[in-house]
């Protein structure tokens, strides 16, 4: 009778500690956040001064408007190779744009356009360039791996090519060709924070309504989700896979455009191997790389560890391989922890059916 009564007396006792666990597990990126944090201000010397705050958000502001972008691609069963070369190449359309005009065929006339445009111009070859993501995905039914990947070299080489991979300095402007002011959106601040941390709020906003509140954001998940099941219950899987990519590549326009601004001049290697830190910031923040889930609000949390690790890392003197290396097992030890919180959930449910 013990024997048989044994298994029933441990089962309360295994429930609450499943609980607890999921319950951490969930809470990883918050607890991963605190660590990080409290570990660099007692490490680095005025880590957590008013003035390194400001430069830390403006670099977690970066790797978060690349993050809501993969976090979408991600959700939707998909990923995004190439948004640190959409990086380079629309900080350099920006800078060529600015220095050299657009030249009409036959070298006699050059259209300059003003700031507003200029950035509109650079977004849109951002856009494009998820386009073709999303076109060779859905179109020519390419892994997203390798269409992304190659589309990484493509953008890469188009930015070399646009200055024979040289830098395009000085981005000012001139007043008399109407190409002043590049330098605001970097450098602007309003009420006394960076412009950058504004459009962060505003961008994440919208990536959580987008999510939360409309037809879009539903679809998008349930192509993750299930692709087969989405299309069958009439979801426009090739319609979604286009936006999600688009959207990302527009997001890494903004980055891209936004560090030419602050640094004044644009370089065609910019943004090498930021979509690891993309990568990195939507996993540890809970998104699924199996598709289907996936929230804004943990990708920026995710983003803000590895901002925060990133500043911590390069304040302590950690050489930038070494920096490298430990993004690689932070990805790696999200993805893990991830199938163990996934597991542990599919144990409850099966205890939870047994028990009823």
């Amino acid at each position: 009778m013990s024997a048989t009564l044994a298994p029933t007396a441990r089962a309360p006792a295994a429930a609450p500690r499943d609980a607890a666990l999921l319950l951490l597990l969930k809470a990883r990126t918050f607890i991963a956040l605190f660590i990080v944090t409290a570990f660099f201000a007692a490490a680095a010397p005025n880590f957590l001064s008013a003035d390194n705050a400001v430069i830390i958000g403006k670099h977690v502001a970066l790797n978060a408007f690349l993050a809501i972008g993969m976090t979408w691609v991600i959700v939707s069963g998909g990923i995004d190779l190439s948004v640190g070369s959409i990086v380079g190449l629309s900080g350099m359309v920006a800078g060529a744009l600015i220095l050299n005009g657009l030249p009409l065929p036959g070298g006699t006339h050059v259209v300059w356009f003003n700031v507003v445009e200029i950035i509109a111009i650079a977004m849109a070859v951002g856009v494009a360039v998820g386009a073709v993501n999303g076109w060779l995905i859905t179109r020519l039914n390419v892994a997203p791996f390798i269409a992304t990947l190659g589309t990484l070299y493509v953008a890469r080489g188009a930015a070399l090519l646009m200055s024979d991979g040289a830098t395009f300095p000085n981005l000012e402007g001139k007043a008399s060709q109407g190409t002043t002011g590049f330098p605001l959106l970097g450098g602007t601040s309003l009420a006394g924070v960076p412009l950058v941390i504004w459009l962060l709020v505003a961008l994440t906003a919208g990536a959580i309504w987008l999510g939360a509140r409309t037809p879009l954001g539903r679809h998008i998940y349930a192509v993750g989700g299930n692709e087969r099941a989405a299309q069958l219950s009439g979801v426009k899987v090739a319609r979604v896979k286009m936006f999600v990519y688009m959207f990302s590549g527009g997001c890494a326009a903004l980055v891209g455009l936004i560090i030419a601004s602050q640094l004044e001049a644009s370089h065609p290697m910019t943004g090498e191997t930021f979509e690891l830190n993309a990568i990195a910031a939507a996993v540890l923040g809970g998104t699924s790389m199996a598709g289907g889930r996936g929230r804004i609000g943990g990708t920026i949390v995710g983003a803000f560890v590895i901002g925060i690790l990133s500043d911590g890392l390069v304040m302590m003197g950690v050489s930038a391989f070494w920096q490298t290396v430990i993004k690689g097992l932070v990805i790696i030890t999200a993805v893990v922890v991830d199938q163990v919180q996934q597991k542990l959930q599919q144990r409850m449910v099966l205890q939870a059916r047994a028990a009823a």
